[in-house]
């Protein structure tokens, strides 16, 4: 059978192109898949490594099927100036991927309501140091698809676990200058308390589990920045993900 994989991050440099016809025997699974690029993965990496079929997260044990599109996924680093929440998410309900400027005013405007007591907003921002090197610029990258149904996912989730009415979450792609917002999550809610811990609650969930990687651009070179572990919920290519970190 034939399948599609997807490289991401650090491996897409890795592999040399950012995708790959593979031919498989039948009742094949994630790990036959993986144990094919073993010669192009760094072992220290592949611990830290998830992997998805059809855009949900996987485990190696899981079977294939003729035309699955498989992605191997490095650690994470999750980032319009309509004046509309929904002109924003389009065909999502609460969560976006753009490629142009963040309107962080327009969105908030937009999402506030006479019943609310609160809105909370959490912007990340393009910075111009990292680890005592002088940024220049960022260069963000996502598997659009699943991270889009990621990102909404979350969003239903914290209208369900929080007290809060509404939430909206967009992130940008494509290069990034110093000062710039790369994620944008409001929160509206009847009171405070609830409005920060979902925003919170957000943003780090965000950060461990959505397919989103940026690439930092410095006076000397270029690299996929250090992503954090994925959640231990989120099968891993050799079963756990608490063997640490990955630079990609």
């Amino acid at each position: 059978m034939q399948i599609r994989v997807l490289f991401f991050g650090m491996l897409k440099d890795l592999a040399g192109r950012a995708s790959d016809s593979l031919s498989l025997p039948e009742n094949a699974t994630l790990g036959d898949v993986l144990h094919h690029y073993e010669q192009t993965i760094p072992r220290e990496l592949i611990a830290s490594l998830a992997m998805s079929v059809n855009q949900e997260y996987a485990a190696p044990d899981a079977r294939l099927n003729q035309g699955d599109e498989v992605a191997l996924l490095p650690p994470v680093s999750g980032g319009s100036g309509e004046d509309s929440v929904h002109a924003i998410c389009g065909r999502s309900a609460h969560a976006a991927i753009v490629s142009g400027v963040i309107d962080t005013v327009s969105l908030l405007k937009a999402i506030k309501q006479p019943e609310d007591g609160a809105a909370v907003v959490f912007e990340g921002i393009v910075r111009n140091h990292t680890r005592g090197r002088r940024t220049l610029y960022l260069d963000y990258e996502a598997y659009e698809e699943m991270a889009l149904k990621q990102m909404e996912e979350l969003a239903e989730r914290a209208l369900a676990d929080f007290k809060i009415r509404d939430v909206v979450i967009v992130h940008r792609l494509g290069r990034l200058e110093i000062g710039e917002t790369s994620v944008l999550i409001a929160v509206a809610s009847a009171h405070r308390a609830a409005a920060f811990d979902a925003c919170r609650w957000l943003i780090d969930t965000l950060k461990r589990s959505v397919p989103i990687w940026k690439k930092e651009s410095f006076e000397d070179g270029a690299v996929w920045a250090d992503g954090e572990a994925f959640p231990d919920d989120i099968p891993s290519a050799q079963g756990t993900h608490s063997a640490g970190r990955a630079s990609k």
